[in-house]
């Protein structure tokens, strides 16, 4: 039996798993913080690490951890109707909870008792486990030749996104907010079976501490309201 140790926690701006991207490097403007717990808060245990750019975060899936897990499941990518096997897949449900993310590393802060690394392009809920950090190595992390059955491309963004009149005026003067917005919403997170519906679709999504409803039809998304979460 092997007792796997949380290192530290996940501040990210998703607190759902709904908007979540499905790879990293999807949305780039996602800035995260991962969070050491004791006794892997010292500065011992990241030394030479400020000389990466990129690491490897290996998480529980702790949002669908209790769900259990499936023999075969039916990736995104293939329309969300065809089943693959879910060792042929990265999907959340799996019979051990674990994920796997490249991210960049922007910086490191140590403060007293303190270590956060600041990290770019995340793709993890707020507050995620860490259960282990990699650095990303180039030479050996990258194969440009490799062959994949399905997700061979970056996605295109799947939809355009534009603001509600009200909406504009009021994130006049947050341009990081707006701009993560577009990223989020183009990166389409429908579930693959309401992607080919007709007609107008509204959703919710929560990202850092605001609510934002936003509408798509044809393929065309309206961001209709931004509203701050009180408490």
């Amino acid at each position: 039996m092997i007792d796997l140790k949380t290192i530290g926690i996940i501040r990210s701006p998703y607190k759902e798993k709904f908007g979540v991207p499905r790879q990293p490097n999807l949305v780039p403007l996602a800035r995260g913080e991962l969070h050491f717990i004791t006794p892997f808060n010292h500065p011992d245990c990241i030394r030479g690490l400020e000389k990466f750019s990129h690491l490897w975060l290996l998480f529980i899936f702790s949002g669908t951890a209790q769900q259990g897990w499936h023999n075969t499941v039916r990736p995104p990518r293939l329309g969300g109707n065809e089943r693959v096997g879910v060792f042929a897949s990265r999907s959340t449900f799996r019979p051990n909870p674990i994920g796997l993310s490249a991210v960049e590393l922007h910086d490191i802060v140590i403060h007293k008792e303190q270590i956060i690394l600041k990290l770019g392009s995340v793709d993890l809920i707020d507050q995620t486990p860490i259960i282990d950090i990699k650095p990303y190595i180039p030479y050996s992390d990258s194969y440009p030749d490799a062959q994949a059955s399905y997700a061979v491309e970056k996605p295109d963004c799947g939809l355009t996104v534009e603001f509600s009149p009200q909406v504009e005026r009021e994130l006049v003067n947050q341009l990081e907010l707006r701009n993560l917005i577009i990223q989020v919403i183009a990166q389409d997170p429908r579930p693959a079976y309401k992607k080919n519906k007709s007609g107008k679709q509204e959703f919710g999504i929560k990202l850092y501490h605001f609510n934002i409803r936003w509408q798509v039809e044809n393929n065309h998304a309206v961001v209709l309201n931004v509203e701050k979460i009180i408490g």
